[in-house]
């Protein structure tokens, strides 16, 4: 199993800890509404929707037309950034033990979670949201396992899912498979290249883990130019160019990551 370098240890934490706290509050928002935005970390410049069950008054003229699998539309008018649509036949009751899971996720009452998520699976099992919280609920008990099982099954549902993909990536990157963590990061960047927070993990990776200091370059680049205000990422950048010889006036600054709120 590859292990981290000892010297890159706490800011490998620091990274994880930090990226994790984004991905875990983002996502768990679909909890709320059964719809995801990328969020802060970019831009809004993606979403996922799984459609609902039509409403009774509807019922007669929508029901036929609800989508039979997911779909995945790129945005062609100027914007950049995806819409990913998946049909869900939950019933009112199944939607609300949904959020309420999401609630018990955010109050760390990972256990109670799980629970009601597997009720939820075991009826909608072809929808993403649902195996994706449960998989950072069971990877908040230290069940990775389990974790990578339901996220497993949200990319065989929807190969390449950002989200699932970014979570996959950190839970591969916490046990040491780097290179697996690298070939998840790939695939989804390669259907989703505008979902910036894995360009930035992919980054790290490279960067303190497998150490291919062009690969880290590379998408700290992307994330950097889409996402400016990241200051912390230019700092990084400074110091590969520093150490590749590329930027020998980078002043010195003290390596110490802040986690995103």
């Amino acid at each position: 199993m590859e292990q981290a370098p000892k010297n890159d240890a706490m800011r490998g934490k620091e990274h994880w800890s930090g990226f994790r706290m984004v991905t875990t509050a983002v996502y768990l928002l679909l909890a709320v509404g059964l719809s995801l935005l990328s969020g802060c970390a970019t831009a809004n410049k993606g979403k996922v929707e799984p459609s609902g069950p039509p409403t009774p008054a509807s019922a007669a003229t929508s029901s036929p037309s609800l989508p039979t699998g997911p779909s995945v539309v790129h945005f062609t008018d100027g914007r950049e950034g995806f819409v990913i649509t998946e049909p869900s036949r939950m019933d009112a009751k199944l939607r609300a033990d949904f959020e309420q899971a999401g609630t018990m996720i955010k109050e760390a009452k990972y256990d109670k979670a799980i629970e009601l998520l597997e009720k939820v699976i075991a009826q909608s099992p072809g929808v993403t949201a649902p195996h994706i919280n449960i998989a950072i609920a069971y990877e908040k008990i230290n069940k990775a396992e389990q974790a990578e099982q339901h996220l497993k099954k949200a990319l065989e549902l929807i190969p390449g899912h950002p989200v699932a993909s970014n979570e996959y990536g950190l839970l591969l990157r916490k046990a040491g498979r780097f290179a697996e963590g690298r070939a998840i990061y790939e695939k989804a960047l390669a259907a989703f290249p505008e979902y910036y927070p894995i360009h930035k993990n992919l980054g790290i990776l490279c960067d303190l883990y497998l150490k291919d200091s062009a690969c880290a370059v590379e998408h700290y680049e992307i994330y950097s130019k889409a996402m400016p205000k990241d200051e912390q990422v230019k700092v990084w950048l400074a110091d590969l160019h520093t150490r590749a010889g590329k930027n020998i006036t980078t002043p010195a600054v003290m390596k110490k990551e802040t986690a995103h709120p």
